[in-house]
């Protein structure tokens, strides 16, 4: 197998990097590798071993096989050439998401999530659902990725308390505050994700002023003027306005500030299938009402500029916790990578 990074995977960062390779058949495939000065580098990876190996399902990324030799750790997936959600809706790619496409994507992210949450043998929060771990394939069909902070749960207990790991922006209120983990976390996570997916624009921008800097807070205020369909992208001419309203609406169902008033994520897939009538949704967020953001929105604009200096695509979304793993160095010959199956 021959493994090369690419220059349109990104560059190293964090714990991990991202190499592309080639199977001795000819299949293309993604390689993984954890760095070796990351502290939680081991702990990761057998954790995504573990998580992945142990699920399978149209919308979750496949795993070939890893390799363990001295202190290298590498995963094989397989290759997803439209990379990352993230890019095709923030970044400069050719991709242009119409509609329809975009609907799918949220509908498929959803049934992924519920069945890591309810469908299979183990029962698994993923917890860190963003738009940079959902990668696309040749036909746009959206799969999670990246379980390295995936937690089993147990479903005889109320919530699991844990070290707080995710990106700043998708965190549920209760987890980034009290450390209380349950697949509730994840819900939160994909409402934040789909009014992305609706508007094309990440969950805060400096960039924008007042309750428009906030994608949350613009879409309650939009919400609440029955102005839903100002949220949707520019670069989408056409539009289903009846669809665009029930995304919006489970997205604010999945971000409400209680995790008990939050839809598990099989009646999300009904709600989005049209299968069930989506919820109204009567409260704004506690979050959003009783939270002043004036007095930080300074340091969040430079931190958002120090993460646009070093991102591979133009955002201000809040940094995170944990390590992107889309991204390789531009140019480098990994030797280890000829060491992975066969």
């Amino acid at each position: 197998m021959v493994g090369y990074p690419t220059s349109e995977m990104g560059h190293k960062m964090g714990s991990s990097s991202l190499f592309v390779g080639k199977l001795n058949d000819g299949r293309i495939i993604a390689v993984k590798q954890l760095s070796v000065a990351s502290r939680q580098g081991k702990s990761q990876f057998v954790t995504e071993i573990a998580t992945i190996s142990a699920v399978q399902h149209r919308n979750l990324v496949k795993l070939h096989g890893c390799c363990i030799e001295a202190d290298q750790r590498l995963l094989v997936y397989e290759y997803l050439e439209n990379k990352s959600l993230d890019q095709a809706l923030f970044g400069k790619g050719s991709l242009n998401l119409n509609w329809q496409t975009r609907y799918d994507i949220c509908l498929g992210v959803a049934r992924g999530l519920a069945y890591l949450h309810e469908e299979s043998r183990l029962r698994i929060v993923h917890r860190d659902v963003k738009a940079s771990n959902i990668l696309l394939d040749s036909t746009l069909i959206p799969k999670i990725s990246d379980f390295g902070l995936a937690k089993l749960y147990d479903d005889t207990k109320t919530h699991i308390s844990t070290r707080v790991a995710g990106t700043i922006g998708y965190l549920a209120p209760e987890y980034a505050m009290r450390g209380h983990l349950t697949e509730k976390t994840d819900v939160f996570a994909f409402g934040v994700v789909a009014l992305e997916v609706v508007s094309g624009r990440p969950n805060s921008d400096s960039s924008l002023e007042g309750e428009k800097m906030y994608l949350l807070e613009w879409a309650w205020h939009l919400h609440e003027n029955n102005r839903e369909v100002e949220l949707v992208d520019s670069n989408i001419l056409e539009f289903d306005e009846e669809e665009v309203k029930r995304v919006i609406g489970v997205a604010l169902l999945c971000t409400q500030t209680s995790p008990m008033q939050r839809p598990s994520m099989s009646r999300v897939v009904a709600m989005l299938s049209g299968d069930t009538e989506v919820s109204r949704v009567t409260s704004k967020p506690g979050y959003l009402t009783d939270w002043r953001f004036d007095d930080i929105t300074s340091s969040m604009s430079d931190q958002a500029k120090r993460a646009t200096d070093t991102s591979h695509y133009t955002t201000s979304t809040s940094t995170s916790t944990v390590a992107d793993v889309e991204n390789a160095p531009e140019k480098a010959t990994n030797p280890m990578l000829h060491n992975i199956l066969g």
